[in-house]
């Protein structure tokens, strides 16, 4: 592979690394499980995966993506069983 064609590939790969996750479906969750999340947490843009539990945006800075939302003591919070 030449120099050049190497550099491509990897500022393409660079620049993919940029982009946010694609959007899902944000839930409104409700005040419960809000008293559930520990502080420091973005419960604006919440999303329930095919895991059954809630993950939360976060916008970190270098990147942008989805974490689990975490109980006070670092628990997962999930609303189903996770499907099969």
């Amino acid at each position: 592979m030449s120099p050049l064609r190497g550099a491509s590939v990897v500022a393409v790969l660079m620049l993919s690394a940029c982009m946010p996750p694609p959007e899902g479906e944000v839930e409104q969750i409700s005040e419960a499980v809000r008293a559930l999340a520990a502080p420091g947490q973005n419960l604006t843009q919440v999303r329930i995966e095919s895991d059954g539990c809630y993950w939360y945006r976060y916008d970190g800075p270098v990147e942008t993506t989805f974490l689990p939302l975490l109980t006070r003591d670092d628990r997962m919070i999930c609303a189903r069983t996770p499907s099969s």
